[in-house]
């Protein structure tokens, strides 16, 4: 036995009889507010999967240059 659209229909306006429009409209929106939280913790966890954080990869150390007599090269730029 499902619920039809006059059951639920008539228990809407049993609930707001027995609640009072105002408060009936605030439980609405708290939980309106709830699937917008969830969504958006849905979305967020979907964008971290997407978007994995970068790593760094370790580089080797540099060699030392075993030339110790090496000279910058000349800069052939005009001087501003």
């Amino acid at each position: 036995m499902g619920l039809s659209l006059p059951h639920i229909l008539i228990l809407a306006v049993v609930a707001v009889l027995l609640l009072g429009g105002g408060r009936f409209s605030a439980m609405m929106g708290d939980v309106a507010k709830g699937v917008k939280q969830f969504k958006k913790g849905m979305s967020e966890e979907d964008e971290a999967k997407a978007n994995p954080p970068v790593r760094l990869q370790a580089q080797p150390p540099l060699e030392p240059n075993p030339d110790r007599d090496l000279q910058p090269a000349k800069d052939d730029r005009p001087a501003h």
